[in-house]
């Protein structure tokens, strides 16, 4: 068997493995409406009378929106609600052309993307997470050190071995094989994929300029995953790989992270603090539609490859019923559900911030 057929072949036992772990809500399909918003989600699921809500987008948030959508229902057992883990770009899209009633993004719009749908949508930041740098290393158990322009040598297939002197450099102490590196990355269009690059293009003009700043690009080297889940069970089969993941990932499937240095010249881990001081400074220049990034934000202790995800919703959904119970569940969600996301790798939002979207929720109309 070549090495490219092994790889795949644990590929895929691995994605199938994390999916049947992580996957507790992936919804079906809905009939399409000509009102914004307006998926076909607004037809019962039972002869009760509860409701069905069909989203999709982000796997980078997947692990607390199926807790929140969980704990939403134990709430209000006739609401539930549906999310597909397919992507950001996934979910712009569906939400675009009106499959689901709302989208998940890690990636905020664009002005072209806004001016394509058939409606104004909103952006409503839910929680905060962090990107981070996984690998498969034979006989490296210390966390590696990384810079943004050395990730972005590597995933221009400049650095080409782990014995690399830019990487024996930032590891002193640590024993780097002689082996080819073999770089990982999202396949389809991905908000983690947007984190991870707007990163590399704040720290690489070269990368900037070469490959961009997307959720989709053409990859100089490289193998492609399906969603985190796929980067990660190619990473954790294949030794001398590296990939990105979103952290919840990272610690799901026990694969290694590096630290990556920060503004302010440390290396910092990702966890809930370092994530969260990434986003002290973000109220300061907050847009008022809460379109912002926060990559390689300034300060001590910050983890540089921090992002707020976002739920997308129409403003003027055609399905007024659907769009209470949003309003409802994202009311609690900034609330109550903040306290789930400790547990589950993602920072908390700051209140003020919080009341900022709760006035951003009025804008949706109910009637």
């Amino acid at each position: 068997m070549t090495s490219v057929s092994r790889v795949a072949r644990a590929s895929a036992f691995s994605i199938i493995n994390i999916g049947l772990v992580l996957c507790v809500a992936c919804g079906g399909g809905s009939t399409s409406s000509s009102a914004p918003g307006a998926a076909a989600s607004s037809a019962p699921v039972s002869s009760g009378g509860a409701v069905q809500i069909n989203g999709a987008g982000a796997t980078f948030p997947y692990p607390i929106y199926s807790k929140w959508f969980a704990e939403y229902n134990r709430l209000h057992p006739d609401v539930k609600i549906n999310y597909q883990s397919q992507g950001s770009g996934a979910g712009i899209q569906q939400l675009t052309s009106q499959t689901v009633f709302f989208g998940a993004s890690d990636a905020p719009m664009t002005d072209e993307q806004l001016k394509s749908a058939p409606g104004p949508i909103l952006h409503f930041p839910t929680v905060l997470g962090a990107v981070v740098p996984i690998y498969n290393v034979e006989g490296v158990s210390a966390p590696l050190k990384f810079t943004g322009t050395v990730l972005a040598d590597i995933y221009l297939g400049k650095i080409k071995r782990w014995n690399d002197p830019a990487l024996v450099k930032l590891n002193q102490g640590t024993t780097l094989p002689n082996s080819e590196i073999t770089v990982v990355h999202r396949s389809e269009g991905s908000g983690t994929t947007y984190i991870f690059l707007d990163y590399l293009g704040k720290l690489s003009q070269e990368w900037k300029d070469k490959v961009g700043v997307k959720a989709s690009v053409n990859w100089p080297v490289g193998v492609g995953g399906k969603g985190n889940e796929g980067v990660s069970g190619l990473v954790k089969q294949t030794p001398g790989s590296i990939g990105y993941v979103e952290l919840i990932y990272a610690k799901q499937t026990n694969i290694p992270y590096g630290s990556v240095q920060n503004q302010a010249g440390e290396f910092v881990v990702a966890d809930v603090n370092s994530v969260t001081a990434a986003a002290s400074g973000a109220l300061a220049n907050m847009p008022t539609d809460f379109r912002v990034s926060i990559t390689n934000a300034p300060g001590a202790g910050v983890y540089p490859i921090s992002s707020f995800t976002w739920i997308l919703l129409y403003e003027n959904p055609s399905d007024k019923k659907l769009a209470g119970i949003m309003v409802d569940f994202m009311k609690w969600a900034l609330a109550d559900g903040q306290k789930f996301a400790p547990e589950l790798g993602y920072a908390t939002l700051p209140a003020a911030l919080v009341q900022q979207e709760m006035d951003q929720l009025g804008r949706i109309k109910l009637q």
